[in-house]
């Protein structure tokens, strides 16, 4: 079997945002229309709590099959907790995904406005310390996600501050994901060929190969593989919808691994970062021009795009 190219794309730093704004701004949005993707140093999430997020991700993983699905909440689309292997598909494939994961979402406080539509977490009993350290990460993921959204919006012609409004008590998820050791005879692959829903998608453990992008320019899949501790960055649906693809959405997958490693576990965390249920998803202006009118003349709410979307992956029914 051939190794598959890797993609070009390039490691920025996010320290050099406070540096030179305008720099880093253009080169994430560079790296964004060229590739869909971004790999993002110096993130500053920090690296014992990132070690201490896999450990507690391989506990929970490992916990007996009847345990896990006592965390799974039925009808409710994935939303949070347990979702069992072989449950997702991606749109348009044969086979289910070969993965399990579980989500964690925003905390609300009682009585939030939005409390009807994004679900309270479900925490297990185990492993011990598991709540406290993933709403560390979460927080730790959604401060990065602000910083990045920021270079976006500058990018853009925006102000830097224009995201925040559309963001605050967001609906994002962080994921835990688990592709199990796999036999060689396998249908389907870990994850099939998809589009993230969301804005824009953080993910910490590419580095165990496996993720490829779908390269625009040559119709070639091309291999992702960040430096150690590098997040890997890549523009969701919802946010090539407002941007008038003018930042795209790329085709991703995760492939099975050679033989060798087959009989090894495959750990990541994405945390998919979702602006408010309300949030009114409508072509920004400055993108549309006589080469790019807009595609989406009727704007449509964040909720119900992503209604729309968990549809078509099956992890609700209509």
């Amino acid at each position: 079997m051939l190794d598959t190219p890797l993609a070009k794309v390039p490691t920025l730093s996010l320290a050099d945002q406070a540096r030179d704004p305008d720099r880093f701004a253009a080169d994430l949005g560079g790296s964004f229309r060229r590739f869909g993707f971004a790999i993002v140093a110096d993130h500053g999430v920090p690296q014992d709590l990132i070690a201490r997020a896999w450990r507690q991700t391989e506990a929970l993983f490992a916990l007996p099959e009847v345990e896990k699905r006592g965390y799974f909440v039925e009808g409710a689309g994935g939303a949070r907790g347990y979702t069992p292997f072989k449950t997702e598909i991606a749109k348009d494939a044969k086979h289910v995904d070969l993965k399990e994961f579980w989500h964690v979402g925003r905390e609300l406080p009682a009585g939030h406005p939005y409390a009807d539509e994004m679900p309270a977490n479900v925490w297990p009993t185990r492993p011990e310390g598991f709540r406290d350290t993933f709403l560390e990460l979460f927080q730790a993921f959604d401060t990065a996600g602000d910083k990045l959204l920021s270079a976006i919006a500058r990018d853009l012609g925006l102000a830097p501050d224009w995201f925040d409004p559309a963001v605050k008590d967001g609906n994002s998820v962080l994921r835990l994901l688990h592709y199990p050791p796999i036999p060689a005879d396998a249908e389907g692959v870990r994850a099939g060929a998809h589009e993230d829903i969301n804005l824009i998608t953080l993910l910490l453990g590419a580095e165990e190969s496996g993720l490829e992008l779908l390269d625009r320019d040559s119709g070639q899949w091309l291999a992702i593989k960040p430096p150690e501790g590098a997040m890997v960055v890549n523009v969701g649906d919802m946010l090539q919808r407002l941007t008038n693809h003018v930042l795209p959405s790329t085709t991703h997958r995760v492939v099975n691994p050679p033989v060798e490693r087959r009989g090894h576990s495959r750990y990541s965390m994405p945390f998919f970062l979702h602006p408010a249920p309300d949030f009114m998803i409508e072509t920004l202006p400055q993108t549309i021009t006589a080469e790019n009118p807009n595609r989406y003349p009727t704007p449509i709410t964040a909720n119900g795009y992503l209604r729309e979307r968990l549809v078509e992956i099956g992890l609700i029914k209509k």
